[in-house]
């Protein structure tokens, strides 16, 4: 919907739940070859069956909407990207919005998927941050978060980070979308809204941005294919 309200052509190809790998696979395939189609999306998670990273892998680094291909990664990895995951891109975005000091900061990030957590870090880093990385098993959590001047949740378990977990003006950029009795939790507690300098909650907080950063990966590689520099 806000894609196409920006006036971008969007289709959705639905598989059955049953499909077979290698039938998801070649959609893929085709619709990556297809010069007509300048940004593809897998939607996720997909089923136990068809790996999302093979998906991936299938899928022209050209056309990553999401910025997970392999190639995409790498380049990020690297000091170099190319498409960046739209995720972490928007809780970036909300730093630098809202002048959020970054350079030499004590960062913490809380989760490692390669979709949010592990991209977040590598931001964190480019921009000079001193980066930790934390994760559902890190022993001790509170004593590392405490010690956050910037603080980024992507656990994906409500409530994991408690307000007294919180720093005190600490910027607490707030992923988690979790279902908890029909509504929608984040990983930090509410409460931490009163201790933080800077609260994205749940909703409402990072959601909107990141579909912000969806669209300017789109513009960015429909200006790329036809050769247009940004």
């Amino acid at each position: 919907r806000n894609f196409e309200g920006a006036g971008v052509v969007v289709d959705v190809h639905e598989l059955p739940f049953a499909a077979s790998l290698i039938t998801a696979i070649d959609l893929v395939q085709r619709l990556s070859a297809d010069e007509t189609i300048h940004g593809i999306q897998i939607q996720t998670p997909t089923p136990a069956h068809l790996p999302l990273s093979e998906l991936v892998a299938a899928l022209a680094p050209t056309k990553d909407l999401d910025g997970i291909h392999p190639m995409n990664a790498g380049l990020l990895a690297q000091g170099t990207p190319s498409v960046v995951p739209a995720t972490p891109l928007g809780g970036m975005e909300i730093l630098l919005r809202h002048q959020v000091p970054i350079e030499g900061a004590r960062a913490v990030v809380v989760g490692r998927s390669p979709t949010v957590g592990r991209p977040m870090a590598l931001l964190l880093l480019a921009r000079h941050a001193t980066v930790t990385i934390c994760h559902t098993r890190t022993r001790d959590l509170p004593s590392i978060t405490r010690d956050a001047e910037i603080l980024a949740c992507a656990a994906g378990r409500a409530g994991l980070i408690g307000a007294e977990m919180v720093r005190k003006g600490a910027a607490v950029i707030d992923f988690g979308v979790n279902v908890v009795y029909g509504g929608l939790a984040g990983d930090v507690a509410p409460e931490a809204a009163e201790r933080a300098g800077l609260f994205t909650p749940v909703p409402g907080g990072t959601g909107p941005v990141t579909n912000g950063m969806l669209l300017k990966n789109a513009l960015a590689l429909y200006r790329r294919a036809l050769g247009v520099s940004a």
